[in-house]
């Protein structure tokens, strides 16, 4: 079979590592995998781990440019001709939609969280399979589109146990890491993620300053990398820890690739996100690391994480519970936090569901 799965770029983020991951499983099982994007640092692992590459601008909003692209995407997928097309974002859904109506290629999307409701984003019903990362978002998906719940499949944010691994960490490197950033004798608390407002920085800078009162030594890691269009918002961050006294306390690391040694060497991470940052990718990671953690929730949503039993559930944009939610952390004794991960929410639970979608719309007729 061959596969080509198509989103915006491959930098960083949770979309963009589960398809690099996508990839080298589907390469390991005997697929012809393809990957179509704007390009990025992610495109070096899936080659090396035997995926193709194709760089096509399937990332840029600009109008005046897509009907050359929408022509350019579907010289390619002819010259391609994969048994089926996945489209993991919304840009890449409707270039895919309109280069693939004379050819007829099986076409999945995926619907990746709660998104705007607008015919904008509604391209990611057209799939002759939609697949969802949660109950919640299909569900939502179903109360606002005009959809066949039977077209649906549910498939969790799956992640790679084996290497988010406690026992496979670089010491090296965390010994390194802690002395460039001054993080011994610290209580690191860490928020991974690119640098944009749904991951509600904001929320966490506040509690960290709140939370210092009572955790003198306490240290924050924002880890994730900037793009351009987001400076300002960057620079409105660093403005708010200097207002909340905190700029020592908040350190920017920009991205990092070893983000398995990143949860390793931290006490505690926090996924404040808008939307559903119970079920992030962040949060299954750091579990599978064997770090408590504090998310955010939604109603509906099965939760990962526990009270007391691997973490703290917030309230969002709540910098008063969260502070008193890391305090509980740092006086707390959380053991076994990796034996409490869902095995739905694994690597290869991922795989085989995702094959399955393939196998269902590469067969239909």
């Amino acid at each position: 079979m061959k596969v080509l799965q198509l989103l915006p770029e491959l930098n960083e983020g949770g979309v963009e590592r589960g398809t690099a991951e996508l990839s080298r499983e589907f390469v390991k099982q005997g697929l012809t995998s393809i990957v179509i994007s704007k390009g990025g640092k992610l495109v070096e692992q899936i080659e090396k781990e035997g995926g193709q590459h194709i760089c096509l601008d399937v990332c840029s909003k600009n109008p005046f440019t897509l009907p050359y692209r929408i022509f350019k995407l579907r010289q390619q997928l002819r010259a391609l001709a994969p048994d089926v097309v996945h489209a993991r974002s919304r840009i890449p859904a409707w270039m895919t939609y309109f280069a693939n109506r004379a050819l007829g290629i099986p076409f999945v999307t995926t619907v990746h969280g709660l998104n705007s409701v607008s015919r904008y984003s509604e391209i990611m019903t057209k799939g002759d399979r939609v697949i969802t990362v949660s109950e919640v978002v299909r569900d939502y998906v179903l109360k606002h589109y005009s959809v066949a719940e039977g077209k649906i499949r549910v498939i969790q944010r799956g992640v790679d146990t084996q290497f988010f691994n406690p026992e496979h960490v670089d010491s090296h490197f965390i010994e390194q890491f802690k002395a460039q950033y001054d993080l011994n004798n610290k209580f690191i608390v860490s928020s991974v993620g690119r640098i944009t407002w749904l991951k509600d920085f904001e929320t966490f800078i506040k509690a960290i300053a709140i939370a210092k009162e009572k955790i003198p030594n306490i240290t924050a890691l924002i880890v994730g990398g900037i793009r351009e269009d987001k400076q300002d918002y960057f620079n409105s961050l660093k403005d708010l820890a200097r207002k909340h006294g905190v700029e020592q306390q908040i350190i920017f690391t920009g991205s990092q690739s070893k983000v398995a040694e990143v949860y390793a060497l931290s006490d505690l991470t926090v996924n404040a996100s808008l939307k559903m940052g119970n079920i992030g990718r962040t949060v299954v990671e750091s579990l599978a690391m064997n770090t408590p953690t504090i998310a955010t929730t939604y109603e509906g949503l099965t939760n990962l994480v526990e009270d007391g039993v691997n973490g703290y559930l917030i309230k969002t944009q709540d910098p008063d519970d969260l502070a008193n939610k890391i305090v509980a952390v740092s006086q707390g004794r959380f053991k076994q936090i990796r034996e409490t991960l869902n095995p739905d929410y694994t690597l290869d639970t991922m795989v085989r569901q995702t094959l399955a979608v393939y196998r269902e719309v590469a067969n239909k007729e």
